[in-house]
């Protein structure tokens, strides 16, 4: 594939959970241009079979590609964690995928009890359970699937009480058992730290990988030569499968224009 340091990073996630790292790498990377695909119509992933969610990854980067995107993001913990490894062996383009901070939550944790919130699909997944076992033998992790969640922030029910109630049934038993660090495994969990932090207060330190994903970004931009050394004012594009008011909540209004509506069928 001819890759030109003008095309487009290509960003994908099953829904707008993806939007908080693409906020990271725009603020980063202000000159570069970017796609933002939201697979929202078969949200959450973390709920499918390993087979469907590489199926999915494939779809998602195969469009990217066809829009001449020059690196991928996959911006999705989930299909991060059971597809990245296959997307980077059938794909001529640059991969940078997302795991759960639990390395840094380790290195932070001063009671040795780290908790971690993800979907069933990353926690279940080979790669999570190899990053975990990397770990101290003395870090002990909790972890929670945070069943629902996904599908409420999809829903623009984020300020719910069912929200409230639900983070709440998952974080506060966390307090009772020694956390200290709390890894947020899921991109669109990221929306939902003003809440969690009424729960938890000073209590807990929140972890998430949006800045480190942007700094790899970067980093593996600069080390294909691929970082965009125009000058011109960066374009910015968001595909969606749904409706366009999902993504307008989590997006400038001055970006607002840029939201297409992709094909039913896709």
């Amino acid at each position: 594939m001819i890759k030109s340091n003008s095309f487009p990073i290509g960003v994908f996630d099953s829904g707008i959970g993806g939007t908080s790292i693409w906020k990271e790498i725009n603020a980063l990377l202000p000159l570069e241009n970017t796609i933002y695909l939201a697979d929202s119509k078969n949200a959450p992933y973390g709920e499918k079979s390993k087979e469907d969610i590489i199926n999915l990854s494939i779809k998602n980067t195969e469009l990217l590609l066809q829009k001449k995107c020059k690196l991928i993001v996959v911006a999705c913990n989930t299909a991060t964690t059971n597809a990245i490894k296959i997307l980077r062996n059938k794909f001529d383009v640059p991969f940078i995928g997302i795991e759960p901070a639990i390395k840094l939550a380790a290195l932070n944790t001063k009671t040795n009890t780290i908790g971690i919130l993800a979907t069933k699909g990353t926690l279940n997944s080979e790669l999570f359970e190899k990053t975990s076992n990397t770990l101290n033998k003395e870090i002990i992790i909790k972890e929670i699937i945070g069943k629902g969640l996904v599908e409420l922030i999809e829903s623009k029910k984020i300020n719910s009480k069912e929200m409230k109630s639900l983070l709440l049934s998952y974080i506060s038993p966390l307090m009772k058992e020694n956390v200290d660090c709390l890894v947020l495994g899921c991109t669109h969990y990221p929306y939902l730290i003003p809440q969690i932090k009424e729960i938890v207060g000073n209590q807990i330190q929140i972890i998430d990988s949006g800045r480190a994903v942007a700094k790899q970004t970067k980093a593996i931009l600069e080390k294909n030569s691929l970082i965009n050394s125009s000058l011109e004012t960066s374009s910015h594009q968001f595909f969606i499968n749904t409706n366009k008011e999902v993504i307008e909540m989590f997006t400038d209004n001055k970006l607002q224009k840029n939201i297409t509506i992709l094909e039913k069928d896709f």
